[in-house]
């Protein structure tokens, strides 16, 4: 099935059910509320919600209304905590080694996580504001996924097991600020998706489909999510519940998706940047500044959007 969040006057916005194409939604009134219910009592009320998806798709449903994703806020508008690190030895590799990898013995032997903020999350379609001062605004294009209730110590099964939904994220990074000022509020895709949803393409904790980043109009890259990534998505949860136990709600992404073939394009500039200075010298493309706007989208094997696309415009504060 597939979740969305519709603004109202409220924090957390009204769920509601998605067709499988896209096309038609049905408010979940009388099911639950929010998305962050449902994932407090998922057994009992995920099943509920299968039926109304089945009877929306079946164009059955009889108060469905036209899917509309600028009406959309985040998926889960807050959440408990929001964690992400890079999945792709590619990525890491030729950005150079992360700070945090001097630390270990060997980098490549557990992900690297990095704790998010979480209080406010952008809808799909919501402006990214930065101050005009700021410089190396940089695309994180990745995948997401939000977990039921996970105990401490789950191994990479158990952690997987506990995958409720996937999700695109656009996590913008600040270059030139620091680690915790260079975050705007992370932008989520209109629609949240269960596991199924995807058939065949998620297998072994990884989506097997093309993330398409396009940036001012331009596609700059088509990468495989899953055929390069190194640690899968229970790897990523059970490194985080390592010392502590994690609670439904949370949402872990596995960082910029890369790919080893440089064919394939980038979804982070900053790579990008780094490949062509190992080439030429010298960086080539700029980041991305005011005016700019950027497009993700991931499409399934039948061709349809899988989560609706993130499509963001970078405008200044004043």
């Amino acid at each position: 099935m597939k979740l969305a969040t519709y603004k109202d006057a409220s924090r957390d916005g009204q769920l509601v059910v998605v067709s499988r194409d896209l096309s038609t939604a049905h408010y979940a009134t009388g099911i639950a509320n929010t998305l962050q219910q449902v994932l407090d009592d998922w057994r009992f009320m995920a099943p509920q919600l299968r039926d109304l998806s089945d009877l929306l798709n079946s164009g059955k449903a009889r108060h469905a209304f036209p899917f509309d994703p600028a009406h959309c806020m985040a998926p889960l508008a807050r959440a408990y905590q929001w964690v992400s690190g890079p999945a792709y030895a590619s990525h890491v590799e030729r950005l150079g080694r992360l700070p945090e990898a001097a630390l270990l013995e060997n980098p490549y032997a557990q992900p690297l996580l990095r704790q998010g903020g979480s209080d406010c999350f952008l809808g799909p379609h919501d402006d990214v504001r930065v101050d005009s001062e700021t410089s190396g605004i940089d695309i994180e294009a990745q995948l997401a996924v939000i977990t039921g209730d996970v105990p401490l110590g789950a191994s990479s099964e158990q952690a997987l097991d506990a995958v409720r939904l996937l999700v695109l994220a656009s996590d913008l990074c600040l270059r030139g600020m620091g680690a915790v000022q260079g975050r705007p509020a992370t932008a989520f895709g209109p629609v949240a998706v269960t596991p199924d949803e995807a058939g065949d393409a998620w297998r072994q904790g990884r989506l097997h489909l093309s993330l398409n980043t396009t940036w001012n109009g331009r596609k700059v890259g088509l990468c495989d999510a899953g055929a390069g990534m190194t640690f899968h998505f229970g790897q990523l949860v059970s490194q985080l519940c390592k010392n502590r136990p994690v609670r439904a709600g949370s949402i872990v992404g596995a960082g910029p998706v890369s790919h080893p073939d440089w064919s394939q394009g980038y979804h982070c500039i900053a790579e990008k940047r780094a490949v062509e200075t190992l080439d030429h010298g010298t960086p080539k493309t700029r980041f991305m500044q005011p005016g700019d706007t950027l497009r993700l989208d991931m499409k399934a094997q039948n061709g349809q959007s899988l989560f609706g696309a993130i499509e963001q415009e970078i405008k200044p504060l004043d």
